[in-house]
């Protein structure tokens, strides 16, 4: 969307209502001949494992008892999460997905959707095509109905009928769009479970960036985010769901899109002036490393001991 829509992100595209669609429709159509690929040559002789990686945030309704918030709720995860996923486990994009765009589309006069349709054959040949699902996760919104005009160009935001809200109470460290809402991690990984079957989940990213540069590298509110994160996949493991590992984001800071150097969301501080860019810990290490010796949140008697 970012790439192909708005034009914020390379190949910086502004293609309107199509472009991102098209993207993800290759994209997916790509990933499923890769799978296909490995699983008729290699796995045999490799037993390896092949999935895909999605990023989604959780969409909470504003008001849980309002049928129609709900609703938009349940569009603002299968319009992020299911666009990717339901293709790869269902066999098809999300029904709702496919009402709304297809709406939409007719009411702007077009003779087909702008959101792709895939031939039964293809269908078959996508659904099942991963063995794991890499989850990406670090933010949660609430979230509303909202009914956008009839517009000539609409977009991949004006197709979802809904607005996104934040609660002012919620710690927001990081970046803007980054505020650390743990209990939304558990309902996203327990939608998945329900969702697609249970599939085998491994958490690729989730962590949070700074907003300041603490000079002192004292990070306690990303030790925060991250133990509240933590502890919600836990409740999801006690869950049922099926989750076998995580992956906190990240190790260095880094370039992040097109935030280049100014989003740090490492453990280690780098020195981006410096031209040997030294790395220094910052206090998450510390509390990270614990968590990696205990394989969970570590009892303070044994540490002592």
């Amino acid at each position: 969307e970012k790439g192909y829509e708005t034009g914020e992100h390379a190949p910086g595209l502004k293609l309107g209502g199509c472009g991102a669609y098209k993207a993800a429709h290759h994209i997916i159509k790509t990933h499923a001949k890769v799978w296909h690929s490995y699983n008729n040559t290699w796995r045999s002789e490799q037993q390896g494992m092949v999935g895909i990686s999605l990023t989604s945030g959780w969409g909470e309704p504003v008001d849980p008892h309002s049928q129609t918030d709900r609703d938009a709720a349940e569009r603002y995860i299968q319009f992020h999460l299911g666009w990717f996923a339901n293709p790869i486990y269902r066999g098809d994009y999300p029904e709702v997905m496919k009402n709304y765009v297809g709406k939409k589309s007719a009411q702007q006069g077009l003779g087909t959707s702008r959101l792709p349709t895939f031939s039964a054959q293809e269908k078959t040949y996508i659904k099942g095509t991963s063995d794991f699902l890499g989850i990406g996760h670090f933010t949660t919104r609430y979230v509303l109905q909202k009914s956008f005009p009839f517009l000539q160009v609409s977009s991949y935001h004006t197709d979802r009928d809904l607005a996104e809200l934040v609660d002012p109470k919620w710690p927001a460290p990081g970046p803007k769009w980054l505020y650390s809402v743990p209990w939304g991690f558990r309902r996203l990984l327990n939608f998945i479970k329900t969702q697609y079957g249970n599939p085998l989940i491994y958490v690729t990213e989730n962590g949070v960036s700074e907003k300041v540069q603490c000079t002192q590298l004292c990070d306690e509110w990303r030790i925060e985010y991250l133990k509240g994160y933590i502890n919600e996949i836990l409740k999801a493991l006690n869950d049922g769901v099926n989750v076998k590992g995580y992956t906190a984001w990240s190790l260095l800071d880094k370039f992040e899109w097109n935030k280049g150097f100014s989003e740090r969301f490492g453990f280690y501080h780098i020195d981006f002036k410096n031209k040997n860019k030294p790395r220094y810990p910052k206090a998450s290490v510390d509390y990270y490393k614990k968590i990696i010796s205990a394989n969970g949140f570590p009892n303070p008697r044994e540490v002592m001991s």
